[in-house]
């Protein structure tokens, strides 16, 4: 996020949270506390159209703009999931309800769910039709914490069976599932070029060699 991106977000910010936005070491952070949803999603609202908004475990944070490599992962596993599943949809981006001890609002890379899921459901959505979320790594400081830990929490906590996560830094595919407890009882880790099944109630095959033409 830039410094003329964040000020132009507190410009626009609600005033019950203007004062609260701080700018430290090229991150959006709040002061004093945790954000509440209700003001989350009027300050994702205003944002400037480049900045995405997520509330990942009352923490406030910004989602990297995607580049190239990462648009084509994404339509490479829209295309396998829709070969084999047309019933379901792979809705890029798609708003989510993230419950847990601190209410939270997610926008994955992809949601896996039955067409028509999200209809009428507005920018943040029930996640109780969702099969899979997929994150797709950036290359940026904060992918560790972002898509390897606090999103794969959220994730468990909201009940979503299967969370995959497509590694750019170490060229894996990451198989979570079985939430419980605000974690996934079951990851498998797979290097590029490998044949991943995911698991029921996703029952997918994907085939991965042509994810080593996205590699750094």
């Amino acid at each position: 996020m830039s410094v003329e991106d964040f000020e132009e977000l507190v410009r626009r910010a609600p005033e019950t949270v203007r004062n609260k936005l701080e700018f430290l070491g090229g991150r959006l952070c709040v002061k004093h506390g945790p954000i509440d949803a209700e003001d989350f999603e009027e300050l994702a609202r205003v944002a400037p159209e480049a900045v995405v908004l997520e509330l990942i475990d009352g923490k406030l944070g910004v989602k990297p703009v995607p580049d190239g490599d990462h648009g084509e992962i994404i339509m490479w596993l829209l295309r396998q999931c829709m070969r084999q599943r047309p019933e379901l949809g792979l809705y890029p981006e798609q708003g989510l309800v993230v419950a847990g001890y601190r209410a939270g609002r997610a926008k994955p890379d992809g949601a896996l769910a039955p067409v028509g899921s999200f209809g009428g459901q507005g920018e943040w959505a029930d996640p109780s039709s969702v099969l899979m979320v997929v994150e797709v790594t950036s290359y940026d400081r904060d992918t560790d914490r972002r898509d390897r830990h606090e999103k794969r929490h959220g994730y468990a906590r909201a009940g979503i069976p299967v969370y995959l996560l497509i590694d750019r830094d170490s060229d894996t595919v990451t198989v979570f599932s079985g939430p419980l407890d605000g974690d996934y009882r079951r990851s498998a880790a797979y290097a590029y070029g490998a044949t991943v099944g995911l698991p029921a109630p996703v029952a997918i095959t994907l085939h991965t060699e042509q994810l080593k033409d996205y590699t750094a």
